[in-house]
């Protein structure tokens, strides 16, 4: 059974950091493309960062782009999001997700290319 639990969330104040993790099981991690969404209060749920098997190709939504990282560590079987410079528009439950297979033809900043998703970790920025 795939199973995606996500950690590390909390209440910080802007400019502090934080590091997401995403503890996959059920499947071997390094076959499958993995992202990170978010979904701030009365929003959509939205791309945050994506990663491909290696960790060699890697997109980040223009929002994040510089303050963010992601990361992961197949042989641990977890993804990693590292947050740095949070801004209270970062306040959202961060999402990981697993990457549907044989998906290159759909989006993948969109939800739907996604087939397995974690129930959400909170991530609170205090201004």
């Amino acid at each position: 059974q795939v199973q995606l639990v996500e950690s590390g969330g909390g209440l910080v104040q802007a400019g502090d950091s934080l590091r997401l993790s995403c503890a996959a099981s059920g499947f071997t991690l390094s076959a499958f493309r993995m992202g990170w969404f978010r979904r701030a209060p009365g929003k959509e749920r939205e791309f945050v960062a994506t990663i491909s098997p290696s960790g060699g190709n890697i997109e980040y939504a223009d929002s994040v782009k510089g303050r963010f990282t992601i990361n992961r560590d197949n042989a641990k079987n977890t993804m990693y999001l590292q947050m740095n410079t949070l801004a209270p528009d970062d306040t959202a439950v961060y999402y990981c997700a697993r990457r549907r297979p044989f998906s290159s033809a759909l989006n993948g900043r969109l939800p739907g290319a996604y087939d397995s998703w974690g129930q959400g970790t909170q991530v609170t920025v205090s201004p």
